[in-house]
């Protein structure tokens, strides 16, 4: 029962009451939500390397870090809700970006357009077979996902101890995948090959996994221009 309270709490944050997303984020990493979401960026290739699609834009932060650092992007996200809160964030950034309202089993982009996708603090749906197949379908040779897996503050003190506490009861990822064998439950080996790293920041940590596209699934010749990437 308590489950099934959670899970309609966090559809509700997703699309209902999408507009307290940020202030809910905010909330819960103590102010450290961005720069966990900016710590993505030192995994990216040079923006002149190509495309980079991002999964789950949520309310467009992080397309306005990328639109500003000069990359060329594409964003998917399934809630309607976030999409217009994310276009209004653009717009008032004097930024466009090309947003797309679709389900990541089914990118509505050709294979091999991407040169990089990036996905922050998703819900489980990223680690599903299709996904990931999906995934290594649209990027390129050599290309690589990096995902913002988990947020962790350091030090004590009683709120941070309670933002642990609402981890675990809401069953959210409050820990880093440290047991051997963490990660390749989550992924499997066939389509990437996988690396953890762990950022430090001042007085607190995030955890990323990197996949890399196996040369198994390699194309030649790849198309990486915005033209290319848009559609199926």
């Amino acid at each position: 029962m308590l489950t099934q309270v959670w899970r309609l709490l966090f559809r509700l944050l997703y699309y209902e009451l999408a507009c307290t997303y940020d202030l809910v984020s905010a909330s819960v990493s103590l102010g450290r939500w961005r720069a966990w979401q900016r710590s993505v960026l030192r995994y990216l290739p040079a923006a002149e390397d190509g495309l980079v699609l991002e999964l789950a834009h949520g309310t467009g932060d992080l397309q306005v870090d990328l639109l500003r650092a000069g990359y060329q992007t594409v964003a998917l996200d399934l809630s309607a809700q976030m999409g217009r809160l994310a276009r209004r964030k653009l717009r008032r950034a004097h930024l466009a970006a090309d947003l797309i309202r679709g389900d990541a089993v089914h990118l509505p982009c050709k294979s091999a357009s991407f040169a990089s996708i990036v996905c922050t603090f998703p819900t489980p749906f990223i680690f599903a077979g299709p996904v990931l197949a999906e995934m290594a379908r649209v990027l390129c040779p050599s290309g690589r996902a990096a995902i913002v897996l988990v947020g962790q503050l350091r030090g004590g003190g009683i709120l941070r101890a309670l933002i642990r506490r609402l981890y675990r009861l809401t069953g959210q990822r409050d820990a880093f995948l440290c047991r051997p064998g963490a990660i390749s439950d989550l992924i499997g080996a066939d389509a990437f090959t996988v690396e953890s790293e762990i950022v430090t920041l001042p007085d607190s940590a995030v955890q990323l996994l990197i996949l890399t596209k196996a040369a198994a699934n390699a194309e030649s010749s790849p198309d990486l221009s915005l033209a290319s990437a848009n559609y199926l």
